[in-house]
């Protein structure tokens, strides 16, 4: 179990390394942003791959994280520290208020009242809030924002760090909690909630912890943005927007770990390369969706899985042909 232990976390700091490296040779702006909509993905993906909760609400989550900041940095202070915790905090208490109503339901009615929660949020930052939220025009606070020691979130290279070494410890979070207890029983409660129930567990809570985490994590995702953008505005939550996470989840490959990060490169990359040469570059990872959705169910990142799986023992039978016949 502890080597199992030490060569993922071997995994996770190659990949990361990776993206360090890739961020020497491609736009700093894009890389940014893939490690930010990967943590926003992340907790969707967390949601549907292990809970079963179809999730169309992640932009209210999102944005309650990205204005907890924004409010901070425009009316309060100007650490840009202090206004991640904000964020997160405001997430936090707010995933706890809204899952103690939500979890108790399921399927689409679950999916449903979470895309009306992100209306509802909307409309409240876009018109109830307006002359706090300066309502479509945005808020901005990019000149509030102080130079901070360690890692200076005013420069984009030092806080492409920060977030890589936020990402590190999101996907060591999330694969611990893959590996513990609560990981089975959030499996469980998705296939059969009621033999869960029989030996002594509670749904509810179960549930309702896997929804504060996934939908923390997504705050911590909005905290980040409005801190690169120095800048946040009602659209974030946008109806046209809650698809968004959930297609780049199936794109990536639901409840696999990297799956997150592999769809958001290729929906990033897509929209940026296709968006130059089709108007409507929706339609081309529609495409690719359904495509990967009547082949497989493993989403892009378990399609690469297999193929490297098939390449190693390519490999091994040319290497050691005696072994592989002993076998």
């Amino acid at each position: 179990m502890i080597m199992k232990s030490i060569r993922w976390w071997q995994t996770i700091l190659i990949v990361f390394g990776g993206l360090w490296v890739a961020a020497r040779f491609t736009p700093l702006p894009f890389m940014n942003e893939i490690l930010i909509f990967s943590i926003y993905t992340i907790g969707c993906n967390f949601l549907l791959g292990r809970v079963g909760f179809i999730s169309f609400g992640q932009p209210a989550y999102l944005a309650v994280g990205a204005y907890g900041t924004a409010f901070y940095l425009s009316y309060f202070g100007t650490n840009p520290y202090i206004g991640i915790l904000v964020g997160v905090a405001a997430g936090l208490v707010f995933s706890v208020v809204i899952g103690l109503l939500f979890v108790r339901l399921r399927s689409d009615y679950f999916a449903l009242v979470n895309l009306a929660l992100a209306v509802i949020i909307f409309f409240i930052l876009q018109k109830v809030l307006a002359d706090i939220t300066k309502g479509d025009n945005g808020l901005w606070f990019l000149t509030n924002i102080d130079a901070t020691p360690v890692f200076n979130l005013t420069r984009p290279s030092e806080f492409f760090n920060f977030c890589l070494l936020l990402g590190i410890f999101v996907w060591g979070l999330y694969k611990y909690i893959d590996d513990t207890l609560f990981g089975a029983c959030c499996l469980a409660t998705k296939i059969n909630e009621i033999k869960l129930q029989f030996i002594g567990y509670n749904n509810f809570k179960i549930r309702l912890l896997a929804f504060v985490i996934a939908n923390t994590t997504t705050a911590l995702a909005g905290t980040l943005y409005a801190i690169y953008s120095g800048f946040v505005n009602p659209e974030m939550t946008s109806a046209a927007r809650a698809a968004d996470p959930v297609v780049v989840t199936i794109l990536g490959g639901v409840g696999s770990l990297w799956g997150p990060l592999v769809g958001t490169i290729a929906y990033t990359g897509l929209r940026d390369v296709a968006s130059k040469f089709i108007g409507n570059w929706e339609l081309l990872v529609g495409l690719i969706l359904v495509f990967v959705m009547m082949t497989n169910s493993v989403g892009l990142y378990g399609t690469f899985e297999a193929w490297g799986q098939k390449l190693k023992d390519w490999l091994r039978k040319i290497t050691h042909p005696s072994k592989t016949q002993a076998l």
